[in-house]
């Protein structure tokens, strides 16, 4: 079979009779498939298939799902393991957006959020949005940076990710439009090879209100994937991008395998791939990997 649609829910929550569901649609639409297969018991489980869309395929398997909180990506049998990752850092690889947090420190939080929701959907210039943040932020004691990080917790199958694609030989970048201070602390804490990020200007122990340039946004992201794409000899098909904002549908949008992972309405509308209900575990299923290949939890 030329195709494959990965199921993958949370733990527990993918049974056999709903595989057959989804199966029995996929071939009354004039799929030939083959039979499911089980990459984790109860949580993940291909199905290949011929004669049909990838866009098709996961439209008649979301159909079939009726609601039920089981996410389906198709992608090509050829090339299906990648050996380029790029992630987004903010609500991706971490749970919370650390500018927002930051901003707590300052009393702002329910301001600053407020532009970056809007920003992350589209509505708002990332760049302009950036700077009239952080520009809020002047005055703030660098102590606030600790106090942020202390309290920023890792999105469940972030090290597993990381790890695994380590394990089988691929390149692991985060690539965000948040700050060093905070992707330089991840990527040492989940094993990324390097980190890419925009950098807060400090003077006399507390934040100047101005960001570094050049500033990492959409484009950049982008461009970083390219990049890395060509030092490691790799055409885009090869890589595998993750993100969850507008700032990162580029970079999704160009790779072989692009998710948007919880992603804002326009990211999710946008993409080729979703997870909106599985951890990022989910990432590795779509590649073909089995439970016990993944390491690092």
């Amino acid at each position: 079979m030329s195709q494959i649609l990965t199921l993958v829910a949370p733990p527990g929550g993918l049974a056999l009779p709903l595989l057959h569901r989804i199966r029995d649609a996929l071939q009354a639409l004039g799929a030939t498939t083959g039979a499911p297969d089980w990459l984790a018991a109860e949580e993940a489980a291909d199905i290949p298939f011929d004669e049909l869309a990838a866009e098709q395929a996961v439209a008649v398997a979301t159909r079939a799902l009726e609601g039920a909180a089981v996410d389906a990506i198709a992608v090509p049998t050829e090339g299906r393991r990648k050996r380029l990752l790029l992630a987004d850092m903010d609500s991706t690889i971490v749970t919370s957006e650390t500018l927002d947090e930051l901003a707590a420190h300052a009393g702002l939080k329910e301001r600053i959020a407020a532009i970056t929701r809007r920003s992350m959907n589209g509505e708002l210039d990332f760049r302009q949005a950036l700077v009239e943040r952080v520009g809020m932020l002047r005055g703030l004691p660098v102590s606030a940076l600790e106090r942020t990080w202390e309290t920023t917790a890792l999105t469940p199958g972030a090290r597993e990710l990381v790890a695994t694609m380590r394990a089988h030989g691929a390149h692991c970048a985060l690539v965000s439009g948040g700050f060093t201070f905070f992707t330089g602390r991840v990527a040492a804490l989940v094993g990324f090879h390097a980190h890419y990020s925009n950098t807060l200007e400090i003077a006399d122990g507390e934040l100047t209100g101005k960001v570094g340039e050049p500033i990492l946004d959409r484009d950049a992201k982008l461009a970083t994937l390219k990049r890395l794409a060509a030092e490691h000899g790799l055409p885009l098909e090869a890589a595998v991008t993750v993100g969850d904002g507008a700032n990162d549908l580029a970079m999704i949008q160009a790779a072989g395998l692009g998710v948007a992972f919880r992603a804002k309405p326009v990211v999710a509308a946008a993409a080729r791939a979703r997870l909106d209900h599985a951890d990022l575990r989910g990432l590795l299923f779509a590649q073909g990997y089995r439970a016990a290949e993944i390491t690092g939890g």
